[in-house]
């Protein structure tokens, strides 16, 4: 053979990468990541979803689907990205071919991004008008004085309630024509395709929310970690004043015990267990890539387990105890009512923006309990939305390390918050609301549920569950027993347990979908609009398996050789000496030696 004309091809060197930023503290990260966590869903959808699905009962499988799911995935997400020092895309390195997921994460993470920010600018909205007396969706404000009648409440021998006004066949509660007409103006739009003009006023609300995140975030975690110390501590003592405020209200406790009501043939129930699934999966914001982002900032031997456990265990104590703030005052307004508990709850928007207001307007120094509790809804959704917009940056700098500049990752951020707040005009129009159900419906729906999946699936069978555990022992060091055991349990549920839920969850998110007809209120969503919404939960799964045929692609041999190989880790994916001992890296794959367990 012909010798090679040339010197020899080396491989791509890679310039050591300059030290990562870290969190100034520990309780900067606990406290961000529990205040990316700890939702609005805690307040307006879990309260909700007890009293639905068999009261206190509904704890049952609500900690099950905690252990089984929740704990494995969130502490999976927790140590991918404290491990790989690096944002969702980057981080698969560990795994090429499943570089889709971090693709299909940043896609839901702006998504949501897009439409969250619209509910802090009702919340901005809502603090605004607090300050007025009487508060203007209560029956004392002047332009309230025709709706709010005396309502005739006549109860039947069943135990049904009939409601009737002077005058009228029907009666709608001040707090809703508010709602509806002054803020959202959803009464002048027919639906998806009439849009109408822009409702100004909620314009300038998302303006400034924007600006808020932006100045928020303006020098990343730095910023971020000192921010949270408001941020998240504000809502746990409004949550407690609440609570305490609404102990003391004449029906409180009939509110407290339809919340906690047992029902135990609920749990024969598939939608229960589905339910439980879901709250958990979504509450503790897995699968949007802000936890894998914010643990990427962490030290190396942060022990990832405690943490986990910390902000896990907390998230859902502050869920169940927001019920009782909840329950407590509607339980006031259905005594003073004189109706039952069940025709005054809701969730969602409906609680936060219309039940609970309307419950708060009858309370002497009506004002005051309104602005606190704006601002805890204020503050749980910025808190929430500095996680999402943290994955995303991160995500993308990380890919694009000339963006690292601080004045280039300024303007970056800046073209971010406008981009986002341009686009989520069409959301703060008369019609808006029909297209904030569509998106908010879609993608977090089944795509989450898979990105969810295949990261499980991804970690578990192609980079090794025992290699997973041992880069979890080599960052804990050294790692106490309770640790080890919990180790053990973890691997189990990532080999087992947790995919097949997640498989179960995603089978009945389907069917849940196609069965029932999307609705908001009265308005039943064309066929057109539900597909488009399926097309957004379709383009983000479609990431997965596109960006997996470009890594095959991109190596040689047969297609089992291909597979073989995007499925190493590359030589920059970081282990404990890689990146922070050694010196230049090459970025090609290298071989991890495994058990054949995995």
């Amino acid at each position: 053979s012909q010798p090679w004309p040339g010197p020899l091809p080396q491989p791509e060197i890679l310039a050591p990468s300059p030290p990562r930023e870290t969190w100034a503290g520990k309780y900067e990260f606990l406290l961000s990541c529990l205040g990316y966590c700890v939702g609005l869903g805690n307040v307006w959808h879990f309260p909700y979803l007890c009293y639905r699905n068999g009261g206190g009962i509904f704890l049952i499988p609500y900690f099950i689907m905690l252990l089984v799911t929740g704990l494995p995935l969130f502490l999976m997400e927790l140590s991918l990205g404290q491990y790989g020092a690096a944002g969702p895309i980057t981080v698969w390195k560990c795994c090429p071919l499943l570089k889709g997921v971090g693709i299909a994460m940043l896609i839901v993470s702006s998504l949501v991004s897009l439409y969250y920010n619209v509910i802090i600018a009702w919340a901005f909205y809502y603090l605004g008008s607090s300050f007025q007396s009487p508060l203007p969706w209560s029956c004392d404000a002047p332009r309230n004085v025709d709706l709010c009648k005396v309502v005739a409440v006549v109860v039947t021998w069943w135990g049904c309630v009939l409601q009737n006004t002077s005058g009228s066949a029907g009666w709608v509660s001040a707090s809703e024509v508010f709602w509806n007409e002054q803020v959202l103006g959803v009464t002048h739009s027919s639906g998806l395709g009439d849009p109408g003009p822009v409702q100004w006023p909620l314009a300038l609300c998302l303006l400034v929310a924007w600006i808020l995140i932006f100045l928020c975030m303006l020098k990343g975690i730095r910023s971020l970690g000192k921010v949270v110390y408001f941020t998240d501590t504000f809502p746990y003592l409004v949550i407690l004043i609440l609570i305490i405020r609404g102990a003391t209200l004449e029906g409180s406790l009939n509110g407290i015990r339809f919340y906690l009501s047992s029902d135990w043939s609920r749990l024969q129930s598939a939608q229960v267990w589905s339910d439980a699934a879901s709250q958990i999966f979504y509450s503790l914001g897995i699968g949007f890539g802000g936890l894998l982002s914010m643990a990427s900032y962490n030290k190396f031997d942060n022990n990832v387990i405690r943490d986990t456990l910390v902000i896990a265990i907390g998230n859902c104590c502050t869920s169940f105890f927001a019920g009782f703030a909840i329950f407590s005052v509607l339980g006031h307004m259905a005594w003073r009512k004189q109706v039952p508990v069940g025709s005054v709850a809701a969730s969602g928007p409906g609680l936060a923006f219309m039940a609970y207001p309307e419950a708060l307007s009858l309370l002497p120094g009506s004002p005051f309990w309104s602005i606190l509790f704006f601002l805890m809804l204020l503050m749980l959704g910025v808190d929430t939305l500095f996680g999402n917009i943290e994955g995303i940056t991160t995500a993308i700098l990380d890919e694009f390390p000339a963006l690292h500049d601080w004045r280039r990752k300024m303007v970056f951020l800046g073209v971010l918050c406008i981009s986002f707040y341009l686009l989520g005009l069409p959301l703060v129009t008369q019609g808006g609301i029909f297209w904030f159900t569509l998106i908010d419906t879609y993608s977090t729906g089944f795509g989450l549920i898979i990105i969810a999946l295949f990261m499980c699936l991804g970690i578990a069978f192609c980079y090794g569950v025992n290699q997973f555990c041992q880069d979890i022992v080599d960052m804990i060091c050294q790692c106490p027993p309770w640790c080890s055991h919990m180790l053990g349990y973890f691997k189990v549920c990532w080999a087992f347990f947790t995919p097949c839920l997640l498989l179960f969850t995603l089978i009945y998110a389907f069917l849940d979908m196609y069965g029932v007809p999307l609705r908001y209120g009265t308005y039943e969503y064309p066929a057109w609009g539900m597909s488009l919404g399926v097309c957004i939960g379709v383009l983000t799964c479609l990431q997965i398996p596109l960006w997996a045929a470009v890594a095959l692609c991109r190596e040689s041999g047969t297609l089992s050789d291909r597979f073989q190989k995007a499925t190493q880790p590359l030589h920059s994916w970081r282990t404990a000496t890689a990146r922070d001992v050694a010196g230049d890296v090459t970025d090609v794959p290298f071989t991890i030696t495994l058990t054949s367990s995995d």
